[in-house]
């Protein structure tokens, strides 16, 4: 029973309050060492988040995800639906990664590198605190009657609030439809892209929404990570931890009281200052141990440091360990778990290396045309197809020529030698004429070749049909 009191705290969350209301968190400004570290990241992060879809790398955007016409570019490199089994395997190297890096380092990334953390803590949680002061000034003002200053304060929150979240939207649709667009929809005017206006304030509306209202729930009720983290993690994963050996002793925890020998007393070093709880932007405490809300901000880390500071104890009660370096004084070992997720995580790597590599430039499909069967003269077979060229370089190419390489013939293209422009795609129609005498069967496996400027640049296979009986 007294096992079920402590483990209470699990029962319910502290954005919502016991009549099931939401319950605002007003975190205490974050100060210190791992706050100064946490800021410096979401620097570089904010500006590659901001300028990713701004640059381009050989005429292609850095990062395209355009979903609606089906163009893809990761790191200046475009990406076709025929090469989803990229896709596929580069998100099989992400899953693992992420399941590695959390078997050893917990949530990390949710604290450090999250889109949704560095924009609220980094850029929303900054502008709150310049407006309406730190946490003691935040809950008077969200208490007292709506008067003058209150109106002020928050018209002035919001409104900055909105533009931020415009400017986000904007960014992400960037992203999805390509920077040059997007830069072309601001140069000629809204009112000549109304549709795609009124799409865009939705998306700010659910930005705003976010930032403004729901906040840490993201992290504590739709992310999936929390629920993850709690079936990856063991007492060997290094998490931000309350160390309780040292905290609690063997009386548990005390408010410090001058000249006191704590030691004495059979009390820990924690002095129930509860600053760790007041600077948690998701309103845990972080001495209750491992809890799905914690997102491993830091900021317990530096608020619990400040105060050992201040009474003359030496740092480290709340730190990254694991529960084993805590209770048993294990240092961090490489176990058979993370070797066998190391061994699957560099397999993928290098699987999906090596395909990246043999991706070629140019693909080709030649596929027989539906419903039509093979021609036949007195020395010749002739089978006409579909042909389908994708060019996925930034270069247009012009008099592409497509020929026999396992056999000897003829192709004929109908209306010439292709032209396919940069990054399109061109279909056409050709004839392919073999002697009998080079036919061995009446389905034969024909190779072609793709040719530009003499180069070979692709190759397809493709089915030659005949007579069962060749003279």
């Amino acid at each position: 029973m007294k096992q079920q009191e402590k483990e209470k705290f699990r029962d319910s969350i502290g954005t919502i309050s016991e009549s099931g209301k939401r319950n605002f968190i007003f975190p205490k400004k974050p100060k210190g060492k791992f706050y100064n570290y946490r800021t410096y990241v979401s620097w570089v992060l904010l500006a590659f988040l901001v300028s990713a879809p701004f640059i381009k790398i050989k005429g292609n955007q850095f990062l395209l995800f355009n979903v609606f016409e089906r163009k893809f570019n990761i790191f200046g490199y475009p990406f076709w639906p025929q090469d989803f089994y990229l896709l596929v395997i580069s998100m099989l190297v992400s899953v693992v990664f992420i399941i590695l890096f959390t078997v050893v380092f917990g949530r990390i990334f949710c604290g450090w590198m999250c889109p949704q953390t560095i924009f609220m803590e980094m850029v929303f949680r900054k502008v709150e605190y310049l407006i309406e002061g730190d946490r003691s000034k935040q809950i008077k003002l969200d208490k007292q009657e709506w008067n003058a200053e209150k109106i002020r304060k928050r018209l002035l929150k919001w409104v900055i609030f909105f533009i931020i979240s415009f400017l986000i939207a904007n960014i992400f649709l960037a992203y999805f439809v390509g920077s040059d667009k997007v830069l072309g929809y601001i140069s000629e005017g809204p009112e000549q892209h109304i549709s795609t206006l009124l799409k865009l304030l939705a998306f700010t509306a659910v930005f705003y929404f976010i930032f403004a209202w729901f906040r840490e729930q993201v992290c504590i009720i739709v992310c999936p990570y929390g629920r993850l983290q709690g079936v990856l993690l063991d007492n060997k994963s290094i998490n931000v931890a309350y160390d309780f050996v040292r905290g609690e002793a063997e009386n548990g925890r005390k408010p410090l009281r001058k000249n006191e020998d704590r030691e004495e007393l059979g009390v820990g070093d924690c002095i129930d200052c509860k600053q760790c709880v007041q600077v948690c932007p998701t309103g845990i405490d972080i001495r209750n141990g491992t809890q799905l809300e914690c997102i491993n901000c830091t900021a317990c880390i530096d608020a619990c440091d400040a105060m050992m500071d201040n009474v003359g104890f030496e740092r480290g009660l709340i730190r990254y360990a694991s529960e084993d370096n805590i209770e048993k004084k294990e240092k961090f070992k490489f176990n058979a778990r993370l070797i066998a997720y190391s061994t699957v995580l560099i397999v993928l790597i290098g699987v999906f290396l090596t395909m990246l590599f043999l991706r070629t430039d140019v693909e080709a499909t030649v596929l027989r045309l539906p419903g039509q069967t093979f021609q036949s003269t007195n020395t010749t077979i002739k089978n006409v197809y579909t042909i389908k060229l994708i060019n996925k370089t930034t270069e247009d190419f012009e008099n592409v020529e497509v020929k026999l390489i396992s056999h000897k013939g003829k192709i004929d293209l109908v209306g010439g030698n292709l032209n396919v422009k940069k990054q399109g795609l061109k279909e056409g129609t050709l004839f392919i004429e073999i002697d009998k005498k080079d036919l061995t069967s009446s389905k034969e496996k024909l190779k072609i070749g793709i040719y530009y400027k003499g180069k070979l640049v692709a190759t397809t296979r493709t089915n030659f049909t005949g007579p069962l009986k060749i003279n």
